[in-house]
């Protein structure tokens, strides 16, 4: 678990330069219809939720919920309080889960996503598009938070799955 520990630390600094950076290039985020907002959660994916869940409650502390399933994005979720962010644990629902292909890419886990909030999801899913920006799906769904998300693709993000909530 140490190991994990280090490694969402580390990639989570990565996933800050790399939005920092997408805010930056030619392909601004942000439009006169709609504005970027900050950093919801880091998502990490765990082979064992009970275990990543322990390591976070039992020995580090921290403010844990209960463990809830989203069976339409095919996953359980734990999510972690750190101040005015979160960590989102993700563990997979079934052997179709997009969780249960990254585990078996990675079988301790590891940082999967980074989500980030906006004020108008329509206005940002549109936008984006005619910036070019690959959607992973053609409209938003609801989220662990109960409001509308949608995830960017990676190749268009510099290599990190962004995932847009409505705040």
């Amino acid at each position: 678990m140490t190991f994990l520990l280090k490694h969402i630390s580390r990639r989570a600094i990565s996933l800050v330069k790399a939005q920092d950076r997408l805010l930056h290039t030619g392909r601004a985020v942000c439009a006169g219809n709609w504005k970027i907002g900050k950093i919801n959660h880091v998502a990490v994916a765990v082979p064992d939720m009970g275990k990543a869940t322990s390591l976070f409650r039992d020995v580090l502390g921290a403010e844990v919920s209960d463990k809830h399933p989203q069976p339409d994005h095919g996953v359980y979720t734990v999510f972690i309080e750190l101040g005015d962010t979160k960590l989102e644990l993700l563990n997979p629902m079934g052997e179709n889960s997009p969780i249960q292909n990254f585990l078996d890419k990675n079988k301790n886990g590891g940082m999967h996503h980074i989500c980030i909030e906006v004020d108008n999801i329509t206005e940002a899913m549109k936008d984006l598009k005619e910036k070019g920006i690959r959607l992973l799906s053609a409209e938003a769904k609801i989220g662990a938070h109960g409001k509308p998300v949608v995830f960017l693709h990676p190749k268009d993000c510099n290599g990190v799955l962004v995932e847009l909530e409505e705040a």
